[in-house]
């Protein structure tokens, strides 16, 4: 089997750039026959995982964190055309590495490169998100584990303005940061049999469990369900999501009885004002007007441990 292997050197706050050799030494040690190709610049693995769907490589490799994780299927998923992807195996060296565990997947990289080597693999679902603001067209982003709008948007913009820590604390920080500009937008939401329409603090659509690192977002998502789970909170005070904030952890949150959570095959936002929105940690756009979600099912070919 011949892989191509994409590693992000500034994975982890640039500290994944120390690893190549373990990533060429694990490689080597499970006998895989593969070519390695770092990238320089957002938008890199997206185009090197097409590449590779289309010139006949038998599986693309993200060598990253989560941001790594979902270029590479961006690419891989855009090559797809109807059918599924060509086989994706993540080696994980990012800070959190939701999708990598929640996935089951190894973190030592020897144990993740054997993965690789045996070949197994399982179907999962992907989400679609296709997003548009007032003076531009709208544009379409695939993601494999989460997207949200309104305050969690709001954390990821002030992680990614921290420079001067690293690890999930950053994110914990991030979040009391983002927490300082809580607001509401004012949003109409539609899925499958319901809707909602009112201020909103918060909606996350989930395809496993977990996001930023210790969040536990959507508890009773799964990867391979056919479905998202979505959580929407209406505008709260202040001291009520200061309350919230332990249960995120642990993902009891979803049990507050101003909190909505729920499941859905596709999902539609109009937002006003305009809201930030994230994919995969990445940030799609601050001015989001109209919003559209899908579900696709059974899409991702993952390579995975065997049950």
């Amino acid at each position: 089997m011949k892989l191509r292997v994409i590693l992000n050197p500034f994975a982890r706050r640039w500290n994944a750039r120390g690893r190549t050799d373990a990533v060429h030494a694990a490689l080597r040690a499970a006998g895989l026959d593969y070519e390695l190709i770092e990238t320089k610049a957002v938008g890199e693995a997206t185009r090197a995982a097409l590449d590779g769907a289309r010139v006949g490589v038998d599986a693309i490799v993200a060598a990253g964190g989560d941001g790594t994780v979902s270029e590479v299927v961006n690419g891989l998923l855009t090559a797809a055309g109807a059918g599924p992807t060509k086989p994706l195996g993540v080696l994980p060296l990012g800070t959190g590495n939701d999708f990598a565990e929640m996935a089951g997947l190894p973190h030592d990289l020897q144990q993740a490169a054997a993965v690789l080597a045996a070949g197994n693999v399982r179907r999962i679902d992907a989400g679609r998100v296709t997003y548009a603001r007032a003076d531009k067209p709208a544009a379409a982003r695939y993601f494999d584990n989460n997207c949200a709008v309104a305050m969690e948007s709001m954390v990821t913009i002030e992680n990614m303005r921290i420079h001067w820590l690293s690890g999930n604390l950053r994110y914990v920080v991030a979040l009391l940061r983002a927490m300082r500009k809580l607001k509401a937008w004012q949003m109409r939401i539609t899925w499958d049999d319901g809707g909602y329409e009112g201020p909103v603090n918060l909606f996350s659509v989930c395809n496993s469990p977990r996001c930023g690192g210790v969040f536990r977002m959507a508890p009773d998502a799964r990867l391979d369900d056919g479905l998202f789970d979505f959580v929407l909170a209406p505008e709260l005070s202040k001291l009520e999501v200061l309350g919230l904030l332990p249960k995120l952890f642990r993902g009891t949150h979803v049990r507050h009885p101003k909190i909505v959570y729920k499941r859905a095959r596709r999902i539609t936002i109009e937002s006003n004002p305009g809201t930030p929105i994230h994919a995969d940690g990445e940030v799609l756009t601050e001015s989001a007007t109209h919003i559209d979600y899908e579900i696709l099912p059974g899409k991702l070919t993952l390579l995975t441990p065997p049950e």
